[in-house]
């Protein structure tokens, strides 16, 4: 089990980095000019192998469960506010990329520190962004560990998912993550974990919310054709775009490379992806060159290799 915490967290990173020169492009330009090796400028102007809010929250995240041996909801805020306001947890001591819904979200917590920050997360229909899904790999790997019981998982996902993101959306979204990434820990195959993630329960979520996951859930998402396929930030297409892309490539390469190239939030959505390809291909099928741009390398490793020695198991 614990090299799938380096395979699955080097595998986001590598596909945040590799989104991020060409966030916001549209699919059109992507498919004329396809990013296929790791790339700096873009978007941001910043080097290649430059990570972003997605490995900022992950890493922040997953600095608290090592330093707390356990899920603290508090401690986990206060961490996203050392990135938000003093550039903890980045690659170059800058932030650079920040989601309306976090940064609203935190900048409340932030004036309410003595509050519960679970109290701030946005919960209109309109907040429903990838900000909470995007960090939300940590919990799979605590969930299997301690072997946690479905109501278990889905009470911490909401948890860690409201202190920015409070829609049922978004906290649906997150928990059926979570759960395709606990089978793929467990061992089974892309297939089998997808076909395992739709027959779980979900029906402590209200119809309405299931029906806008029934791509994923109720059908079969491998069907579609890539123009059925939507690459935006929210979380729906989101998670739609990573799974389509795991289910349909061959490879870890193959898998980033399709996932960046689809556009629009190419960071968010290639971290994902890159997550579920790093745990399905493993940490030695990522290109070595890949790796070796990565800015912060060696604290990114350090960081996950304390995660996967961690008390809490």
């Amino acid at each position: 089990m614990k090299e799938k915490y380096i395979d699955g967290l080097m595998g986001f990173v590598i596909g945040d980095a590799m989104g991020v020169p060409v966030e916001f492009k549209p699919r059109s330009e992507l498919l004329n000019n396809p990013v296929t090796k790791m790339i700096g400028n873009g978007t941001y102007d910043v080097p290649e192998g430059t990570w972003s809010d997605d490995t900022s929250m992950l890493i922040a995240t997953i600095d608290s469960i090592n330093e707390k041996c356990d899920f603290d909801i508090r401690d986990i805020a206060d961490k996203f506010l050392l990135w938000k306001n003093h550039a903890d947890y980045t690659p170059y001591k800058e932030v650079f990329d920040i989601g309306n819904t976090t940064r609203k979200a935190l900048e409340d917590y932030d004036e309410n520190r003595e509050e519960d920050p679970q109290k701030f997360g946005l919960t209109d229909i309109n907040s429903n962004g990838n900000g909470s899904l995007m960090r939300i790999i940590p919990l799979a790997f605590y969930a299997v560990e301690k072997k946690l019981k479905d109501f278990e998982i889905l009470e911490l996902v909401k948890q860690l998912s409201s202190i920015t993101h409070a829609h049922e959306i978004s906290i649906m979204g997150c928990y059926i993550y979570v759960r395709l990434v606990m089978f793929l820990l467990n061992g089974k195959d892309k297939y089998s974990a997808y076909s395992m993630t739709k027959c779980v329960d979900y029906t402590m979520f209200s119809e309405e919310t299931q029906e806008v996951y029934s791509r994923l859930i109720k059908d079969d998402i491998s069907k579609l054709v890539v123009n059925d396929i939507n690459s935006t930030g929210y979380i729906v297409d989101t998670l739609e775009a990573c799974i389509w892309v795991m289910l349909k490539s061959e490879s870890f390469t193959e898998a980033i490379i399709g996932a960046v190239n689809l556009g629009d939030d190419t960071d968010t959505i290639g971290a994902l992806t890159g997550a579920l390809a790093g745990l399905i291909y493993g940490y030695d099928a990522i290109p070595e060159n890949w790796i070796e741009k990565i800015a912060r390398k060696d604290y990114l490793l350090d960081i996950f290799e304390e995660f996967s020695e961690n008390k809490y198991k």
